[in-house]
């Protein structure tokens, strides 16, 4: 027996290997395995410094004083920031701190309201 996924059009068990694509011998249906591979380690679920989900659009507070780089700037405990936005890289939020204007954070310094 094959772990080949089903037909994702007529959900026929029969599918087979050919080449980099599946195909479906009863309804001629072909598609990549791959693309359904890379779309799986897209989804990158980012989490707060209690193991809560964040979002778009969330708000956070921030759980420690935090040193602006290149600065003598903080970020001061229990900050709250509204509207942040999720990227990739190391820093994990993309926001704009009222009195400091457009900041990186990371997702382990923030607590989600």
């Amino acid at each position: 027996m094959s772990n080949l996924p089903n037909c994702p059009k007529c959900n026929s068990e029969y599918t087979y290997e050919d080449g980099n694509l599946l195909v479906c011998p009863e309804c001629a249906h072909e598609w990549a395995l791959v693309s359904e591979q890379e779309n799986a380690e897209e989804t990158k679920v980012v989490r707060d410094s209690n193991g809560n989900v964040l979002s778009d659009g969330d708000t956070v507070t921030v759980i420690k004083d935090l040193k602006v780089k290149g600065s003598s700037l903080v970020v001061k405990q229990g900050t709250k920031v509204k509207n942040i936005r999720l990227i990739d890289g190391d820093h994990d939020i993309d926001c704009k701190i009222d009195s400091l204007g457009a900041m990186k954070l990371k997702s382990e310094f923030v607590k989600k309201i």
